[in-house]
């Protein structure tokens, strides 16, 4: 049985984003799924707008992804000769040209064309010259003038090209560089790919590189198109409906397993199950359950997914991942087991780890920020007492717990004929700044004995100023 082996081929001229980045995991998982190879090619022809700065940026973002390579990555301007053996076996067999019409003419036929409303192909000027290279001359392949050329595509069913519509492509350039067209059909055939996974806008590309495969003779791979991803307004997917790059999502506080869940869904379906673990996506992956029509990008969608794998990922394991972004706040170093005590109390409240570094503020810093509406509300004079009498009840305490802690609570509250709203509030704005945050003994039980009484004895105080105002 023939080994699968599939293929993602980014560009490096900027990021990779959620369109190549779901390209990538179609082909990963499938290769997965079939018990197969998965291959990075870097289309690096484009000489002007490749860089360096990119490749790094790609290969991050995989490694990132986890999505990896069994082979590769290989680099197509280090291919070169090999592209030029394969284009003299097509120049040898009759299946190419070499072509020295000038760009500017060119150019006027193309307009001439369209003024009198014909295709602006090219039309064969240089088809029968019998030339060889020579300097600004270009290598055509030449197309079939009948018949029609058909796309198998095993996503979209059968797509039929007429080949009186397509012109003769340039295979290899003046400089002596493959175009992408004939380049990605030499890496294919000796890469031995087996499956080309892609998205539906290479569809018109597709019949020119059957035509080359057929030239020579090379066994063509199966094609599956996938449909466009648009945004919520259905749109191509663009900078306007957010974050594109996969990059910037993990900057924005994504787990990479948020992101491939969202992205798997995104025109690929196994019932109506809608989280999936990578076991789960491999196990279940099947070109068949492709969809044909676009998928819409959800940035609600993504974050509940990501809310959903923060609170059902290991404290200690987030703790690595949210350090980058405690540190880009400058709040003080602190154990790895504080701040996983600090995470349990935060994750079923975070839907990114921004939110949740935001969220840790109180935890990290030494002096908290009291928000003054809250402080003007709950540090008020009448507080003082019954918040003393707590204080005073914390302090005989050589263990911090709820378990006891509890009691005290139900003593002061008893004694005192309060709610424990009421007492609560205060004891939370002074330890915290705010109204909100996690459970109180959650908290008390992270901050810790010292840190707790400092925060009250600043709590009382400033409800003791306020009654001598």
């Amino acid at each position: 049985m023939e080994t699968v082996i599939t293929r993602f081929p980014p560009s490096p001229t900027g990021d990779l984003h959620i369109g190549g980045a779901r390209t990538a995991l179609f082909n990963w998982l499938f290769a997965q799924n079939r018990g197969g190879k998965f291959v990075l090619r870097i289309e690096d022809t484009d000489l002007e707008r490749s860089t360096e700065k990119s490749v790094k940026a790609i290969l991050d973002a995989m490694e990132w992804l986890e999505l990896t390579f069994d082979e590769g990555p290989y680099f197509q301007t280090k291919r070169l000769d090999i592209y030029r053996e394969y284009a003299n076996k097509l120049h040898a067999s009759g299946h190419a040209y070499w072509c020295e019409c000038p760009p500017e003419e060119l150019e006027q036929k193309r307009k001439t064309a369209m003024t009198e409303g014909r295709k602006p192909k090219y039309d064969g000027t240089c088809r029968h010259k019998g030339l060889g290279p020579g300097p600004n001359r270009v290598l055509r392949f030449r197309s079939p003038d009948t018949g029609t050329t058909v796309l198998k595509d095993i996503v979209k069913g059968p797509i039929a090209f007429d080949n009186a519509e397509l012109d003769d492509l340039v295979i290899i350039k003046s400089d002596g560089v493959a175009t992408y067209n004939f380049a990605v059909v030499i890496d294919d055939i000796t890469m031995n790919i087996t499956h080309v996974i892609r998205g539906d806008d290479h569809v018109n590309n597709t019949p020119r590189q059957i035509q080359i495969y057929r030239a020579l003779g090379a066994k063509l791979p199966e094609f599956g198109h996938v449909p466009m991803i648009h945004g919520e307004d259905r749109a191509p997917l663009s900078k306007r409906h957010g974050a594109t790059s996969v990059m910037e999502y993990r900057n924005l506080g994504f787990l990479p397993e948020a992101l491939l869940n969202c992205l798997v869904r995104l025109g690929w379906s196994h019932g109506d199950q809608e989280i999936f673990s990578r076991s789960e996506m491999i196990e279940h992956f099947t070109i068949e359950n492709i969809g044909t029509s676009p998928s819409v990008f959800s940035m609600e969608k993504l974050l509940w997914l990501n809310a959903h794998y923060i609170k059902a990922k290991p404290a200690e394991d987030i703790v690595p991942l949210l350090r980058p972004f405690l540190a880009a706040r400058g709040y003080p170093e602190k154990p790895d087991a504080y701040i996983a005590g600090a995470v349990r109390t935060l994750q079923a409240r975070s839907r990114t780890l921004v939110e949740m570094a935001d969220a840790m503020r109180f935890y990290m810093v030494d002096e908290v920020a009291i928000d003054p509406t809250a402080a003007q509300k709950f540090l008020v004079p009448e507080m003082s007492a019954p918040f003393e009498r707590l204080l005073s009840e914390f302090e005989k305490l050589n263990v911090f717990s709820e378990a006891t802690l509890e009691p005290i609570f139900r003593t002061v509250m008893a004694d005192l004929n309060m709610k424990l709203g009421k007492i609560a509030q205060p004891l939370r704005v002074s330890l915290t700044g705010s109204t909100v945050s996690p459970g109180i003994f959650e908290i008390i039980d992270v901050l810790g004995k010292e840190t707790v009484l400092k925060r009250m004895r600043k709590g009382l105080e400033r409800m003791k100023q306020g009654a001598q105002a």
